[in-house]
């Protein structure tokens, strides 16, 4: 057998009616995943990758440049973010499979864009698993230092902090997110749940107390900082958006993905959008924006009531926050690989699963244990900063991703439709790249080395192993010309093996 040119490999598809048919086929030793997960528990993943670091890590901070017009920037900061959100509605509708946009990648772009997007997506979860555990870890400190008490500097933080060695609070967060994955998607799609609505409501605990010393003066003149204030703030506060499409790596475990995934993540833009807004409105009417120079969110809440128990409150809901992320975005970085491991490109012990569990038990733990140990030890630098660049990667692909099956397959089943196609995804990735160029020469030159490292590893590793590529000629047209027939790529959920 002839294996197909590098040049003609890169450009070959995976079909819809292959993925589809893949997903309900157990491999040697192993299962299929079990369709656990309703569309709340899907929106709640959603959000449960969303909200939380951004508002808590960014806002506060954002406040002075924007001055009481913060509101708006956290609208503005939301459109390109709902633009792309919208194409992955209509792509995760269409393509019910658990790879995300790299599977998007696959149906449109041909294998060489899809592994590009799959390793930026490993960049992309895998770093922001060790770094948010790694913020985390900060409000630990602060929680103890409320009642006097702290860890010792060797454990407290990572050797980039003076006196630092080992980061234990993240390390440990990673593992215990990772044992309850390990127990099944049911049970940690049921914890993710509570851990969102926990911190939902403490950040409408936060708005309530800071609207009681509310005053509309502080709102005067929002509009004389629009230039550069607001709209810089905006670009900032975009990455508070990062993680809605969390959602779409759970394509195998919805009960009915090509119906509740696209009300998942539009459910989940919406909430994130309104809270987000609350709070901004909230931070302001309570305080002027200087303010916010020298003070944080949790110092709103001690000098409104005169409790510092209410600071303690707000550090327990920053943690509860930040293990809710944990969770989701290492449940997305094992679905992502589980699908490439499927496809041939990373090592099929990523793809095993296990009969009792109905997870990728070896993968989970492989995975959970290398980005815990990064969580603890390791200075993430430029490296965290490079995956802004690989999502904004994914979305761009995404976005032409559905124009590309828009035009190929006309025909194509879909339950949710971009609305003013193409314009709404024309516009998502071009804002995407535009937003790109405002990035930093050290985290594109970050972002670069880790793109050589993964195409070192697709030549040794992926081209070889691939199953499309391993497919003759002759073979792979058929399955082309398959698909063109008008495979029905999105079969209701009882339809759906497994």
């Amino acid at each position: 057998m002839t294996r197909a040119s590098l040049g003609g490999q890169l450009l070959r598809r995976r079909t819809i009616g292959m993925l589809v048919a893949e997903a309900g086929q157990s491999s040697e030793g192993s299962a299929t995943l079990g369709r656990h997960l309703s569309m709340i528990q899907l929106a709640m993943i959603s959000v449960g990758a969303t909200l939380g670091t951004g508002i808590l890590a960014l806002l506060a901070e954002q406040i002075p440049h924007a001055g009481p017009g913060i509101w708006m920037s956290v609208l503005l900061a939301a459109v390109p973010a709902l633009l792309s959100a919208l194409s992955y509605a209509e792509m995760a509708g269409a393509v019910p499979v658990s790879g995300s946009s790299y599977s998007y990648a696959y149906v449109t772009l041909g294998e060489g864009v899809a592994w590009v997007v799959g390793w930026c997506l490993v960049l992309e979860y895998g770093v922001s698993v060790a770094a948010v555990a790694s913020g985390a870890g900060q409000y630990v400190d602060e929680t103890l230092a409320i009642f006097g008490l702290s860890l010792p500097a060797a454990i407290a933080s990572d050797p980039s902090a003076e006196g630092g060695v080992f980061n234990l609070s993240a390390f440990l967060l990673v593992i215990l997110a990772m044992v309850l994955l390990l127990r099944g998607v049911r049970e940690a799609a049921w914890i993710n749940t509570v851990l969102v609505a926990l911190k939902v409501g403490v950040l409408l605990f936060f708005s309530a107390v800071a609207f009681t010393a509310f005053r509309v003066d502080h709102f005067d003149g929002m509009f004389d900082a629009f230039f550069p204030g607001v709209t810089g703030a905006a670009a900032v506060l975009f990455f508070s958006y990062i993680g809605f499409d969390a959602a779409s790596t759970a394509g195998e475990e919805a009960r009915d993905p090509a119906r509740d995934l696209p009300r998942a993540i539009l459910l989940g833009m919406g909430l994130v959008t309104a809270i987000y807004v609350v709070v901004a409105i909230a931070a302001v009417g309570a305080r002027e924006a200087p303010w916010f120079r020298d003070h944080g969110l949790v110092t709103v809440l001690a000098e409104v009531t005169g409790q510092p128990w209410f600071g303690v409150v707000f550090s327990i809901g920053a943690l509860i926050a930040f293990a809710s992320i944990v969770l989701t975005v290492l449940y997305g970085q094992t679905r992502i690989l589980l699908t490439m491991s499927r496809d041939g490109l990373v090592p099929r012990v990523f793809g095993r699963i296990s009969p009792t569990t109905r997870t990728p038990v070896a993968g989970t733990l492989i995975t959970g244990a290398v980005i815990a140990v990064a969580a603890g030890i390791v200075p993430l630098g430029e490296l965290a900063n490079a995956t802004s660049i690989g999502t904004f990667a994914a979305f761009t692909v995404v976005n032409v991703a559905v124009i590309v099956l828009r035009y190929r397959r006309p025909d194509l089943p879909r339950t949710y439709r971009v609305p003013l196609f193409p314009v709404v995804p024309v516009l998502g990735a071009v804002t995407c790249l535009a937003l790109m160029t405002q990035l930093s020469g050290g985290t594109w030159i970050a972002f670069g080395c880790w793109m050589a490292v993964g195409i070192a590893i697709y030549l040794a590793y992926g081209r070889r192993h691939s199953r499309i590529g391993a497919l003759d000629e002759r073979a792979y047209r058929a399955a082309i010309a398959g698909e063109a027939s008008g495979f029905r790529a999105a079969p209701r959920a009882g339809r759906l093996p497994g």
